[in-house]
Formats: structure tokens, C-alpha cells, sequence
């Protein structure tokens, strides 16, 4: 791995890149998110991965509802073949709360450990907030996995601040924090800046993850500079409504400036977004953009090689509040 700058994820001991690869398109197709994505050739899968790896990103997140363990394996396969040069990757799962109870999260653990094949699940996250149980028993199930040494460190996604607040409370009880809550953001959906998500992972010294940072393609301007893309794509993301005309033409001001400042910083304005989201608020928070060419991870690493001024970071969060009205 090129050497970066690390930060710490949340209270924990793992110092990671601030932006991860997201590997929900490693899913070959498989299971009904799984269909998201085109299928990706097992070589592309290595590649993205070892361009990652070598570029900077020193982790990746994966779940169980991908593919129904298909991109944990897919993953692992790509990290081993790194050989030695990855042995310090860091891994990230996700248990699948939907219609079942805390008790399956230890019932499950040793599938998700077989499906990443001898790889350390270095953060197990609660996928979203709703299941048969309360947030407290699944954080007592996560605790007794830390206990018994199966995972590391424990964090959720799409959480409020109020289950976050419950979340770590009980995890004080075993002497554990909660670590992080992986949740959408990017500049065009900031809503966790308005419903106390935010203030309340600063407060806790929870680690933001941010999914869908360049809000499904939509920052990095290419459908604007050519509508006629928006056709071409496949999957349900076509029916986002970033995707029509009249929100188009709304967020085009804010595209125009991500675009300029592109040119100031020999980037792209997929670059400059991401750079925005892990400088906005500190270290608070990490990205995990996702990478279906060889090409797209090469932009993602290359997003960590600057820093944007405090006053771009500002003006670039104005726009984007302009763009929504």
C-alpha cells in the first residue's frame, strides 16, 4: 500500500484511510441488491482492489446482503491475492437484521467468517436499524462476538441519533464504544447535518462512513455535460430523481464549480466531492465510494491526494444548499 495520511476510526485502534472502497458491486449479480450492479469479471474484481490497495486505501466494506456473501468472498479472494504486500488490509461487514432477532447475529458469525475466508472482520455493523429486537440486545450479541474474539469493533449503519446514543451506551457496559454509524451523505443529501446524526457522532466520538458520496454518479457531472447518459444506465438507479431534467438543471451551478475547481487542482469533480465530504467536518468522516472499472478506483484513490481551502469547503456547501431549493 502508498503510503497516506491515516486517521482513527472513531475511539478505535484502527487507523484507516479516510476513504474505503465499497464493495456492494462485487455481488456477481446475485440476490435482490445484488442486481444494482452490471457483473463484474472476477480479473476486474483483483484489479480494482489491488489499484485501491496500492493507491492508499487500507480498507473495504463488504455485507452480508450483497450478494448473500458473495462479495465477502469475492473480496477475500482479491485481498489474498495481493499476496504478503496486503496483509494489512482491514475489513468491514455488515450483519442483515431484517426479520430476524439478535440472537442470529452469533448464529450467522461463522458463515460471515467462512465467506471471508481467514480474513479479520476488523468492524461488524447492524446493516440498518430494523429487526425483531431492540438496539440494545444486538449491541449485547455484538459485545459477546468481541469477547470471543470473532470481530474487533462494532458499529451500525442508517442508525438515528437516538439508537446511536442507545447503541453506545450499552456497548459502555462491556467496556466497548460504538465505533461508527455508516450512513448516506454527500453533498447533495445532508440531511444527517439536520437531524442531529452528525452533532451526535461528534459528541460520542462515532466515525461517520458516508455511502453513495457522489450521490449514484450524479456529482460527478458527466450527466450534465451529456443528459443523454442518464438513458444508458442500467438497474433501479435510473429512477432516482437526481436523474431528471429539472434536477439537473437545479444542481448544474454546483457541478460548473466542482468543475472549476477540478481544473485548479489537477482533479475531477468526483475527486473534489469526495475530498469535500473528508474534510468538511475534520476527521469525523470517512467515504466509501465504490468502483466498477479499474478506472473508477484510480479516481478514488487519487481523491486523498489533496486538501480543499476552508472557504471552498464553505462555498461548495452553499451551492448545494442552493441546488435543493
Amino acid at each position: 500500500m502508498a503510503e497516506g495520511i491515516l486517521r482513527s476510526l472513531g475511539g478505535s485502534d484502527l487507523a484507516l484511510s479516510p476513504l474505503g472502497l465499497g464493495c456492494w458491486q462485487f455481488s456477481k449479480g446475485r440476490g435482490l441488491v445484488g442486481k444494482f450492479w452490471p457483473v463484474l469479471e472476477d480479473s476486474v474484481i483483483r484489479d480494482i482492489t489491488r489499484i485501491s490497495w496500492e493507491g492508499g486505501i487500507n480498507w473495504f466494506d463488504t455485507a452480508e446482503a450483497y450478494g448473500g456473501g458473495q462479495s465477502e468472498e469475492m473480496l477475500a479472494d482479491a485481498l489474498s491475492a495481493l499476496g504478503d504486500a496486503g496483509k494489512g488490509a482491514h475489513v468491514a461487514t455488515k450483519w442483515w437484521p431484517a426479520m430476524r432477532t439478535a440472537g442470529n447475529i452469533g448464529k450467522t458469525i461463522d458463515e460471515r467468517l467462512r465467506r471471508l475466508k481467514g480474513w479479520t472482520i476488523d468492524l461488524y455493523q447492524v446493516h440498518q436499524p430494523y429487526s425483531f429486537s431492540s438496539a440494545s440486545s444486538e449491541m449485547n450479541a455484538m459485545a459477546k462476538l468481541v469477547e470471543q474474539g470473532k470481530i474487533r469493533h462494532v458499529g451500525v449503519s442508517n442508525f438515528s441519533a437516538a439508537k446511536m446514543v442507545e447503541a453506545d451506551k450499552t456497548l459502555r457496559r462491556h467496556g466497548l464504544r460504538l465505533i461508527s454509524n455508516q450512513v448516506k451523505y454527500s453533498l447533495l443529501d445532508r440531511r444527517i447535518e439536520r437531524n442531529g446524526i452528525m452533532q451526535t457522532a461528534k459528541e460520542l466520538g462515532v466515525a461517520i462512513i458516508a455511502y453513495s458520496p457522489l450521490e449514484q454518479g450524479i456529482l460527478s457531472g458527466k450527466f450534465h455535460s451529456n443528459p443523454e447518459l442518464v438513458k444508458q444506465i442500467s438497474g433501479p438507479r435510473k429512477w432516482s430523481s437526481g436523474f431528471k431534467p429539472d434536477a439537473l438543471k437545479r444542481t448544474q451551478p454546483l457541478i460548473t464549480r466542482l468543475s472549476e475547481l477540478a481544473g485548479k487542482y489537477g482533479a475531477s469533480p468526483s475527486q473534489i466531492s469526495l475530498n469535500w465530504l473528508i474534510h468538511a467536518h475534520g476527521e469525523t468522516v470517512f467515504a466509501i465510494p465504490g468502483a466498477s472499472k479499474p478506472h473508477h478506483a484510480t479516481e478514488n484513490v487519487n481523491a486523498m491526494r489533496f486538501a480543499l481551502e476552508e472557504e471552498e469547503i464553505r462555498e461548495l456547501a452553499e451551492l448545494a444548499d442552493h441546488s435543493k431549493r
